[in-house]
């Protein structure tokens, strides 16, 4: 992962509001759509025409429903009610028919609109060598088309019943209208006026949303990295305040939705309470019960469900196509400024990456606090839960500047958690951890170290660019290959075709990967470097080079979690962790004195090679038989008398081992 993605200053990768876009813009815009809709009055013609039996379908619904009560039911006429509602069944069929044609105008209008769009996003993307206009051709436009698509099959729907309802109750009785149309106007009125500051409102929600999303997703990956470059609090500041943004936008939108709740119960529940509050003054009035009973229905099933799809419709879906056309044309956009939310996310985040970066980076290792020592941790005592054991119990350790360190133990031991502590990606339960007399964690500390883990990461890119990833600005060429030269990257280097070749990480091995991470570290500034098992997936000859060139870096100091003797040979002294007890020492020192430390040895030897055992050690046992002993030179022999020692049927007294 590349730094400009994952360190953010306070607040980037939020956007300080959605494109402006003024009055002026506005009236283009519509400009612009007027003459598109002239431009195709045929296909608005068939879009009326077919709505037309919808409108039918509306009419019918409350007319026969009236006429059925009336002139059957009521009047004892059963088949007369019967036949007026296998005219209302007749209306539906109608009615279905013609909407299923409607989808396909609907379509011949909005398609056009998609092409247009994307000869636009098209042309803009060459003509800008515009590496988003892929993004923009798959994603933006079609969610462009389908929004559109649904807005026009909302307003259609609306006008549609409002239409057949209305004129369903002038037919009934025109008294009606006096009860159902002034709430139903007051309920759009109300609607259409909050509709501009709503959709400003769904805009911004939807703006800081996509940035929350956008910044979590590129910071997530990397939270390790993060941590290896103490940014920590940077990133948890940018993304605390994202989620603040995001909040706001979410509790004024919230606050406006209220207005939303209201209009539709203006509009569309407020017409059925009237209805029913004045059912008794309409019948007094020659509204017949037939009628009375036509107007709920067309309020209850045609009205309410129209209005409400129609404010949901326009409050969430129109603000939707807002942001993505303003988007795709960049006329209505600054000239220079980044297309929309990602635009604007990635230029914060890039910006405040540098500066960050910058922040915590030392210009090199002569400002290392000189009287300190490289690293020291003081009764360091660790445990990965509140009941569980300590993983480390009271640990003091020093490492001198110039120092080289191997840390040895039994797998799962707790070696990998020494160096997260160190790097500051766990923090103890009690003690203290300096790093150049800087404190862990702290971002001069993560300024100081730099940790290599196991798994290395090689992001896509250049291989100068992988290389340079700890240093603020590009390193150069001549820098860049003596690095390469100490680590063992040259044959690699020169493999790929230089420094400025890019780098597909899938088609690197493990090793490989392990030297670009190794020269990436050699070449940053912090002085203390810790080798994670950095060096695992190399052969002996190459982490012995690796090795070296840290170790004789000016002004470096070597911490190294050692999985090979050769590793701690090479070190100028040795934690040798075992639980609660650790050993501290020289190679040589460490085989007199500490029986895990000549177990791993051991473990550790090749087949054929000298005996890792010193004469005469500490617990009395000859690797070789010596003078005197008995034994045949090939076992492990016992100091003094043989029969103190053996048991029945064992070794003979005086004589040889005979093999067993």
């Amino acid at each position: 992962m590349r730094k400009e993605s994952v360190v953010r200053e306070r607040g980037a990768g939020v956007p300080a509001g959605p494109p402006e876009g003024g009055p002026g813009g506005r009236w283009a815009g519509a400009r612009r759509g007027l003459r598109f809709l002239r431009a195709r009055w045929r296909v608005l013609g068939r879009l009326g025409g077919w709505s037309l039996l919808e409108t039918g379908q509306t009419f019918l619904l409350g007319y026969a429903l009236a006429r059925a009560l009336d002139s059957g039911f009521l009047a004892g006429r059963a088949g007369v009610g019967l036949a007026w509602l296998a005219v209302a069944g007749l209306g539906v069929v109608v009615g279905a028919y013609g909407t299923g044609r409607v989808y396909g105008v609907v379509a011949a209008l909005v398609e056009p609109v998609r092409d247009r769009l994307v000869r636009r996003v098209a042309a803009q993307g060459v003509r800008d060598a515009d590496g988003g206009a892929l993004s923009r051709l798959t994603q933006q436009v079609e969610i462009a088309r389908d929004t559109l698509a649904g807005l026009v099959l909302v307003s259609r729907s609306f006008l549609v019943a409002a239409a057949g309802a209305l004129v369903g109750l002038f037919s009934l009785a025109p008294l009606l209208l006096l009860v159902v149309v002034p709430p139903l106007v007051a309920g759009v009125a109300v609607f259409a006026a909050t509709l501009p500051p709503l959709a400003r409102r769904q805009e911004a929600y939807l703006v800081a949303d996509e940035a929350l999303a956008e910044g979590l997703a590129t910071i997530c990956p990397g939270l390790r990295d993060v941590t290896a470059l103490g940014a920590e609090e940077r990133v948890a500041a940018g993304v605390e305040e994202s989620v603040d943004a995001e909040r706001r936008a979410a509790g004024a939108l919230a606050r406006w939705g209220v207005a939303r709740v209201a209009a539709l119960a203006l509009g569309g529940h407020l017409p059925v309470v009237l209805l029913l509050a004045t059912a008794p003054w309409l019948l007094a009035h020659d509204v017949t019960p037939g009628a009375l009973v036509g107007a709920l229905a067309y309020v209850t099933q045609s009205l309410l469900p129209a209005l409400q799809n129609l404010i949901h419709g326009l409050g969430t879906s129109g603000a939707r196509l807002t942001v993505v056309l303003r988007r795709l044309l960049p006329a209505d956009r600054p000239d220079g400024a980044p297309a929309g939310a990602a635009g604007a996310a990635g230029a914060a985040g890039a910006a405040g990456a540098s500066s960050a970066h910058r922040a915590v980076t030392p210009p090199g290792p002569a400002r290392t606090r000189a009287a300190e020592p490289a690293l020291a941790l003081s009764r360091v005592t660790f445990a990965y839960g509140p009941h569980s054991a300590p993983v480390l119990r009271d640990l003091d350790l020093v490492v001198p500047h110039g120092g080289h360190l191997a840390v040895v133990g039994p797998s799962g031991i707790g070696k990998s958690t020494l160096t997260a502590l160190v790097a500051g990606l766990l923090e103890p339960a009690s003690g203290g951890i300096r790093v150049c007399g800087a404190p862990v964690p702290g971002d001069e500390a993560a300024a100081r170290r730099v940790l290599i883990p196991q798994e290395a990461y090689v992001h896509t890119g250049t291989l100068a660019e992988n290389l340079a990833h700890h240093r603020p600005d590009p390193v150069p060429e001549a820098e860049l290959l003596a690095a390469a030269e100490a680590v063992g990257l040259t044959e690699l280097l020169r493999r790929l075709g230089g420094p400025d070749a890019p780098v597909d990480p899938s088609t690197l091995s493990a090793g490989e990967r392990q030297l670009i991470a190794l020269t990436r570290a050699y070449l940053s500034h912090a002085p203390l470097a810790l080798l994670d098992e950095a060096t695992c997936h190399l052969d002996p000859d190459s982490e012995a080079r690796a090795e070296r060139a840290f170790a004789t870096r000016p002004g470096g100091t070597l911490v190294v979690v050692a999985h090979r003797v050769s590793s701690a040979r090479r070190a100028d002294r040795i934690l040798v962790m075992d639980g609660r007890d650790t050993a501290y020492g020289t190679h040589e020192e460490l085989l007199s004195r500490s029986c895990l430390y000549r177990d791993l040895v051991s473990g550790w030897a090749p087949p054929g090679s000298q005996p890792p055992l010193p004469l005469g050690d500490s617990y009395r046992v000859d690797a070789v038989a010596g003078p005197g002993l008995a034994g045949d030179g090939r076992h492990v022999v016992a100091h003094g008398p043989v029969g103190q020692v053996q048991a029945a049927r064992d070794l003979g007294d005086g004589g040889a081992l005979g093999g067993q």
